[in-house]
């Protein structure tokens, strides 16, 4: 570092980037750097490059960091992986929308090439716009390592996955029912369509029976597909309809004569136990229609337009001929009644469009075979989720799954490696374009125009940024990776496709446990969205507080899966600890400029204090290292916390600071040795935490060596257990707590002394609290310590319990009892307001049953708060009275 010596207040600005650069040029994010230890490994999942990086990605990567500095720390070579996700469907949709702000052209003016040139030019800005603020939090991955999922590596692994898949059967082409979103004009998997509730109608539409006066009912919520119907279906067991078996029916509007067919599928209880089959826009549909050999009739255009099939409403969108036909049934006198309905409706994950089922020639993976050892090896804890509870969102969608629609209508993408004859018509899946048919010897072959699914490749992240197909030593060294850490809601995206992918290619699942996070949620507990506007941008937080603050307090109070809420309240919590940490090592700083870091110390000689904290720092760290190996980061940061900022902060400095004085040397020495021993070991355990305000101490310290990320991580030894000094001092410290609660209740001023008389409970307390006089007299504000061998009754006096003993503090010298009193009657009036102002509230129905929960919740605590400050004043009152 360049500073001569430690600023007043940590100003993260001006040594976050200086940091980060000697990090990454010394190589320290490298596995090499342990080159003998053990391997652990993270990829890290990678980021769409469409723009930003928001406080979810800040949450995801600061988790991810933490893991991986500990794992270095103590000794793994540790690899954090780095990479970029190229997101088929949402960067051609922001490359389409830029070229067309910039030259009012669209895709097809500029032709595959030329548009393509355009999403490389978008990737490579993106790209490092990411990784810079990547790198702006303190991530301490291998950028040497860094993959792309259209770089030439992973786009081999690509297709050397598609044709593998393909010879073994498990790759097909064929028409059946996907999901289609008009908007992006592209298939979508199962897992692309997010389900929303929207009010509907139910429209109840007559279909006459032909040659008869007779009709059916039919209820839809989608009347504008009825253009493609091909079929009623009626449970061969409902008896209400045995008498049409062999009729047919007149299809309202098309005037076309369509089947009556007896299916299962029916249920019969569920409206008028009659169903209209649509095959090309509804997936049961299709099915039942493959079942009864139906005539498959699609009405929609790709862009969600009705086609030449639908006669008069040709070119009219969806909802025009909803409307429309709507009208038209009406007029016929076809339409029962119509009903307002509740349902969820498929929309696209990407834009919102409302996505249309409809039959389409697609690529698909045959998933069954793929599925069943994939469930397997979570059932038999090869692969882990932490928490265990979302593995059962695993096996919901691992068990019902669906064969996978892989085809993309889109430019930007791995492009399917399946090339058809001109002449011919022969289809051939190669790697490579072939130089000719195989069947008619033709040399003119068209590769497919369309994209693979982004998922595709991201599914073989874990072993395509390892060199895979290839047999590298990463490959070799780093795979299986270790654990994988994201959010719940990409369990079924990309989780799953990680885990069947890996056993297929790899021969075994590709890591041993699945952390998993929530979202983080702002002050109220809602979903960031643009929407709303409550938004947090992390590079503005790390502007203004630093990474470390940002990075702290997303993960303090944090359990594994649980969502976290943004409060700045916490960030400016933080900051402040960041500058109570920085203030701490002045102080020890400037008490070690002779100390002797090479000269060793007597354990015997050290003072009780001393051993009391050193025996707290062990605890510390086994604590510590056993919530960080079963992934409890946030209770091991609070751990920390709590022990850095009112154990050692509050308590030990205070013990040191006479001891520093001393005129023995031997003491001096000795606390100086504390200080630096346990504080060097305080910024060692908080480094994977807040790196850099811990790297910039640690270059102040004496007796670093090189750099704090490439230190050990501190261990727990038996030698440090000092049982004896730990349990006494820890009563010293529970009554110093117990009597400045007790002053602070009372409302009297630090300041303020007097006399303190203490009632041990044997003879071995007395000589603890005895030996601590002087800390007690220092720290809880008494002139002096008398010891008495009854309860003491000479006059009015505050009385503290401790499991040492009670502690009297005459009151006389302290306060003025009659103003205490007032000021006492004056809160406890104030506190039974706002009580009885919130029983009024709590009992009001009306206010219980139409306020959100949290607001309810929100009041009942406050009620349960003020209670318990009546209860403390009117203690209060009662020992002045």
């Amino acid at each position: 570092m360049s500073e001569k010596t430690l600023e007043k207040q940590y100003n993260p600005s001006k040594i976050e980037g200086e940091i980060y650069e000697k990090w990454e040029k010394g190589g320290y994010f490298k596995p090499e750097v342990n080159k003998d230890g053990k391997p652990f490994t993270i990829i890290m999942p990678p980021p769409n490059i469409t723009g930003k990086l928001h406080i979810g990605h800040a949450f995801d990567d600061t988790l991810q960091d933490i893991l991986i500095r500990y794992k270095r720390m103590k000794g793994f070579a540790a690899l954090w992986l780095p990479g970029e996700d190229h997101a088929s469907i949402a960067t051609e949709v922001k490359v389409v929308d830029k070229i067309k702000e910039e030259t009012g052209k669209t895709k097809q003016d500029l032709g595959r090439e030329a548009f393509l040139e355009e999403a490389w030019d978008w990737a490579k800005t993106y790209r490092k716009e990411i990784a810079n603020q990547v790198r702006k939090l303190g991530a301490s991955c291998d950028w040497s390592r860094e993959r792309f999922t259209m770089d030439e590596g992973v786009s081999e692994a690509v297709k050397e996955t598609f044709v593998r898949l393909y010879e073994k059967g498990l790759i097909y082409r064929g028409n059946r029912i996907i999901n289609w979103c008009p908007s992006c004009r592209t298939a979508l998997s199962d897992a692309e369509v997010e389900y929303e509730e929207q009010k509907g109608h139910l429209w109840h539409i007559k279909y006459p029976i032909k040659d008869s006066d007779e009709y059916v009912v039919i209820a839809t919520t989608r009347p504008e597909t009825m253009l493609g119907d091909s079929a009623v279906a009626i449970n061969p067991d409902d008896e209400r309809y045995t008498h049409l078996k062999g009729k047919t029916l007149i299809l309202p509007l098309v005037n076309k004569e369509i089947p009556i067919v007896f299916d299962e599928y029916v249920d019969k209880e569920f409206g008028t136990g009659c169903v209209k089959i649509t095959p090309c826009h509804d997936p049961n549909d299709f099915e039942v229609g493959l079942r009864h050999n139906l005539e498959q009739i699609r009405v929609f255009n790709d862009d969600g337009t009705i086609n030449e099939l639908g006669g008069k409403y040709q070119g009219l969108t969806t909802k025009e001929a909803r409307k429309q036909i709507v009208e038209d049934l009406k007029e016929a006198g076809l339409l029962e009644k119509i009903e307002d309905h509740m349902h969820n409706v498929g929309t696209c994950y990407r834009c919102g469009t409302t996505v249309e089922p409809l039959t389409s020639l697609q690529w698909f993976v045959k998933m069954e075979p793929l599925a069943k050892p994939a469930i397997d090896v979570v059932k038999n804890a090869e692969v882990q989720f932490v928490p265990d509870r979302f593995k059962k969102i695993y096996f919901n969608w691992m068990e019902n799954i669906k064969d996978w629609c892989i085809s993309r209508q889109l430019w930007w993408g791995h492009r399917i490696p399946a090339y058809y004859c001109e002449e011919c018509g022969e289809m051939v899946v190669s790697k490579n374009a072939p130089e000719k048919c195989p069947k008619c010897g033709c040399s003119k072959l068209k590769q497919d125009e369309d994209a693979l699914d982004t998922w595709f490749s991201s599914a073989l992240w874990p072993f395509s940024t390892l060199g895979w197909p290839e047999k590298t030593e990463d490959l070799e060294k780093f795979y299986p990776n270790d654990v994988l850490v994201t959010g719940f809601d990409i369990i079924f995206f990309w989780v799953a496709r990680m885990v069947f992918s890996g056993i297929e290619q790899m021969g075994k699942p590709p890591f041993h446990h699945v952390y998993i996070h929530g979202l983080v949620r702002d002050s109220q507990g809602r979903k960031m969205s643009k929407s709303l506007g409550n938004g947090i941008d992390p590079l503005e937080v790390i502007d203004k507080y630093g990474a470390d603050v940002l990075r702290f307090s997303l993960v303090t109070g944090n359990k594994a899966g649980n969502d976290t809420r943004w409060q700045e309240s916490k960030v400016e919590a933080n900051r402040n600890f960041a500058n109570k940490i920085n203030n701490a090592a002045r102080f020890i700083l400037m008490n070690l400029e002779d100390f002797d870091v090479e000269k060793e110390v007597d354990f015997d000689t050290l003072h009780d204090t001393d051993k009391w904290i050193i025996s707290r720092k062990n605890q510390i760290v086994k604590e510590v290292t056993a919530n960080i190996e079963k992934y409890e980061f946030g209770i091991a940061a609070e751990k920390l916390y709590t022990f850095i900022w009112n154990e050692f902060c509050d308590l030990y400095i205070e013990f040191a600071k006479p001891r520093l004085n001393s005129e023995n040397a031997n003491d001096r020495f000795n606390t100086q040795y504390t200080l630096n021993h346990v504080f060097m070991d305080i910024i060692k355990m908080l480094h994977p935490y807040m790196p850099f305000i811990t790297e910039h101490i640690y270059s102040f310290m004496p007796g670093k060596n090189g750099m704090l990320i490439g230190e050990k991580y501190p261990e727990y030894r038996e030698e440090y257990n000092f049982s004896k000094e730990e349990n006494d001092i820890g009563i010293i410290v529970e009554a110093l707590r117990a009597v400045r609660n007790a002053r602070a209740n009372m409302n009297i001023p630090p300041s303020k002394k007097a006399d303190g008389y203490i009632f041990a409970n044997d003879k071995d307390m007395e000589n603890v609290f005895a030996s601590s006089k002087d800390i007690l007299c220092k720290l809880a504000g008494f002139k002096d310590i008398s010891f008495i061998d009854s309860e003491y009754d000479k006059e009015e006096s505050l009385s503290v319990v401790s499991s040492g003993g009670k502690i009297y503090i005459p009151m006389g010298e302290l306060i003025d009892k009659d103003k205490e009193i007032e000021r006492l009657q004056k809160e406890e009036k104030k506190l039974i307001g706002e009580i009885e102002r919130l029983d009024k509230k709590l009992s009001n129905k009306n206010f219980v049953d139409k306020a959100p929960a949290k607001v309810v919740e929100g009041e009942k605590e406050k009620y349960k708060k003020y209670e318990a400050l009546l209860n403390e004043v009117r203690e209060s009152l009662n020992k002045l009275k």
